[in-house]
């Protein structure tokens, strides 16, 4: 086992705030007697070819500093290697390292017990999704979380064809505007290439993960190496059953509800017009999408 870590720590975060962030988990490691390095990058993709070399140069192991966003950006680089993946989380969902029971918000904690994790080696392999479109080429894209689209995923887009407000506030803007308009989607679902099911739902999202957009755990019972995934449709709501069903998602009580439907399976396909697909809360592009169950595709590291 190599005795360097590679930190790797958010190319976009202002005036080198993701590298005065990593600073705590850099010590705790350096402490345990790990040589540390950092890759960054001049954007998302000078970032994820360093890390790539990384990876190829044998480095011991990653540990992904940020939110969701930064960890998604790892998976592209170590899904399917030896190299296994912590998490200091410190951004603004980190629903990724809650779901896996990892520290949030304490970047000191999370190096030090990555740390005694490699040294233990106590790891464990998870299942990741793996994303295609209908024409793309190539292996796909890796996520670890969820998978959405419909109601949320348009949310999603006004928000983030919204120049203002700043932060979530926007995308609670965008909530009230999308629900000025709401109405449910036609899908056409496909699990594990057995027939379409057509239906009119308001969301459909695939989780690997419980969670995603900071806590509503909106696939409350995936298990993250089952080797399935948990489909969680939301039928054809109103708009007043929408809004009743909605806070229940944080408590994940909403599965229960008569509009809500789990489906389990290695693989979807979904096909909807006008609807765009997030994972990880990154754009995937508009449907149709096909997303894959990919067994212990990542070694991960644990507490």
């Amino acid at each position: 086992m190599s005795a360097e870590i590679t930190l790797f720590v958010n190319p976009t975060a202002g005036r080198g705030r993701g590298a005065r962030v990593a600073q705590p988990a850099a010590s705790a490691l350096r402490a345990a007697g790990f040589c540390v390095r950092t890759v960054s990058g001049a954007d998302a993709g000078d970032a994820l070819a360093q890390l790539r070399t990384a990876v190829r140069e044998g480095t011991g192991a990653v540990l992904a500093v940020g939110g969701d966003g930064m960890v998604s950006l790892a998976l592209q680089a170590l899904a399917g290697t030896l190299v296994p993946l912590g998490v200091i989380a410190v951004g603004t969902g980190n629903d990724f390292a809650r779901a896996m029971g990892l520290p949030v918000r304490d970047p000191e904690q999370a190096g030090r017990l990555a740390g005694e994790a490699l040294k233990e080696g106590r790891i464990r392999e998870i299942d990741l999704g793996r994303v295609k479109r209908a024409e793309g080429t190539g292996s796909g894209t890796w996520y670890g979380t969820v998978l959405c689209s419909g109601f949320d995923s348009r949310v999603n887009d006004r928000g983030n064809r919204m120049r203002l407000p700043a932060g979530r506030f926007k995308y609670d803007l965008a909530m009230i505007a999308e629900l000025a308009a709401f109405r449910p989607f036609p899908y056409r679902i496909t699990l594990d290439d057995g027939p379409v099911i057509e239906t009119e739902a308001t969301l459909v999202a695939v989780g690997n993960g419980s969670s995603y957009g900071g806590g509503m755990r909106i696939c409350a019972d995936a298990v993250p190496d089952d080797g399935l995934f948990d489909i969680t449709v939301v039928g054809d709501c109103t708009r007043a059953t929408l809004l009743r069903v909605f806070p229940r998602v944080y408590r994940g009580t909403h599965l229960s509800h008569p509009k809500v439907t789990v489906h389990r399976a290695r693989k979807v396909t979904l096909e909807a017009a006008g609807s765009t697909a997030y994972a990880d809360g990154e754009p995937m592009g508009p449907l149709p999408v096909t997303a894959e169950c990919v067994p212990a595709a990542l070694r991960l590291l644990m507490p």
